[in-house]
């Protein structure tokens, strides 16, 4: 295993353990349909950058982690609202 599928497993890990299972889990919780949605579009694109990295396709990587990054703080930012 090299590093690209170390790093792609690592962004798999922890989108899927931190964003899909923290924050649907608490918009569950408090019963925010919209949050739950941006939350699992995070952790869905965060998913899939890893397959860019895998790939070797650096600017797909950088969108998808934006997109991730903003999906995540509208999903935060619906729990704080």
């Amino acid at each position: 295993m090299d590093d690209y599928e170390k790093f792609a497993t690592g962004l798999l890990i922890v989108f899927g353990a931190l964003v899909i299972g923290g924050l649907m889990a608490m918009h569950i919780a408090i019963g925010s349909k919209p949050g739950f949605l941006f939350a699992l579009a995070g952790g869905i694109v965060g998913w899939f950058s890893a397959f860019a990295v895998l790939f070797d396709k650096p600017r797909l990587y950088l969108g998808m982690i934006v997109l991730a990054v903003i999906c995540v703080a509208i999903s935060i930012g619906i729990y704080v609202r």
